[in-house]
């Protein structure tokens, strides 16, 4: 489980990070706010289309995402 906790908390803090609102994020990647909210506060799991627009949205490949949140999370 703590793989699927991190990757939530990675979201939400690479989001802030990079400066963007929830409404933002969502709005220019076709998420809906409620979903990536409760994705982010681990209340939901990530589906896979979804992983894609995620990973998209920080312009990387999902292949690149979980590489880059792995590297940060030291799995």
């Amino acid at each position: 489980m703590q793989y699927a906790e991190n990757i939530s908390l990675y979201i939400k803090e690479r989001r802030e990070r990079e400066g963007l609102s929830l409404n933002e994020f969502c709005f220019k990647n076709e998420l809906e706010p409620a979903t990536l909210s409760r994705y982010e506060n681990n209340k939901r799991r990530i589906s896979l289309d979804n992983l894609v627009k995620i990973a998209k949205g920080f312009n990387q490949t999902p292949s690149e995402f979980l590489a880059e949140f792995e590297r940060y999370y030291k799995f």
